[in-house]
């Protein structure tokens, strides 16, 4: 009889075990970001300025693609907390993955940026550099989003990310 109660209650917590795990699984989603320093969305402040550039080169205008500029707030606060300008940080980072995870439409691009104190600045430095100018002249882009993220662990030093989507 023990062993039979000891079975119910073995299977009783089993199965709530279960179903508490499957609330937990079904609650998961894209995770909500909580920023760890003091951040900002500046794409309404960068974005005449990446519409004026492609508008010259003929190409469409971008819109403010609030995924993007979560995308980019989160990146901004990733670099921010771990005190580098980088793409990746930490094993196993992804760009595609943190752009699936964040509901960016793909094809997606990323520039980056650490220390400039204005919108201004950050998108005269990404226009100054090949790669980055590359990346806003992207003519498959419709979206974007740009953040700046400043972390007491970090010196307060600004970082930026600005995305760029297909949305």
């Amino acid at each position: 009889m023990n062993d039979q109660i000891f079975l119910a209650s073995r299977r009783t917590f089993l199965r709530s075990g279960a179903f508490l795990s499957l609330g937990f699984l079904a609650s998961c989603g894209t995770p909500k970001m909580t920023p760890s320093g003091d951040g900002s969305d500046q794409t309404d402040a960068t974005l005449g300025y990446v519409n004026d550039l492609r508008k010259q080169k003929g190409l469409k205008q971008l819109a403010r693609d609030p995924a993007a500029a979560q995308a980019a707030l989160a990146q901004a606060d990733r670099m921010a907390k771990a005190g580098k300008m980088s793409h990746l940080i930490g094993m196993g980072d992804s760009f595609l993955d943190r752009m699936k995870d964040q509901g960016v439409a793909l094809p997606a691009a990323e520039n980056i940026a650490m220390g400039q104190d204005s919108a201004e600045k950050v998108y005269t430095a990404w226009y100054h550099s090949p790669n980055h100018l590359e990346n806003m002249l992207g003519p498959n882009y419709g979206g974007l989003g740009v953040a700046v993220m400043r972390n007491p662990a970090s010196g307060n030093r600004p970082y930026w990310a600005m995305v760029l989507s297909t949305a």
